[in-house]
């Protein structure tokens, strides 16, 4: 699944377009390295999004196409 399109569907990030400019501005990561929107995500790869002055980093538990609202949060673990 396109790492944009993940980010929505978890619920970390509201809107698709949203995570789009969040990931061309450089603020998303995988494993450490910065990626583009149509980058794969895959079950294990640790996530960082950059909100502001706070870094939010989650390990990707799940990919699915489609989830319920209650159902998201099960995607992702944050890491502290």
């Amino acid at each position: 699944m396109r790492l944009d399109k993940w980010l929505k569907v978890s619920r970390l990030i509201k809107r698709r377009t949203v995570a789009q400019e969040a990931c061309d501005g450089g603020r998303v990561s995988i494993n450490g390295t910065v990626a583009k929107p149509s980058r794969e995500v895959k079950v294990g790869d640790v996530i960082t999004v950059g909100f502001g002055a706070k870094q939010l980093k989650a390990e990707v538990l799940s990919v699915q196409e489609t989830v319920r609202k209650d159902d998201a949060a099960a995607m992702y673990r944050e890491i502290v």
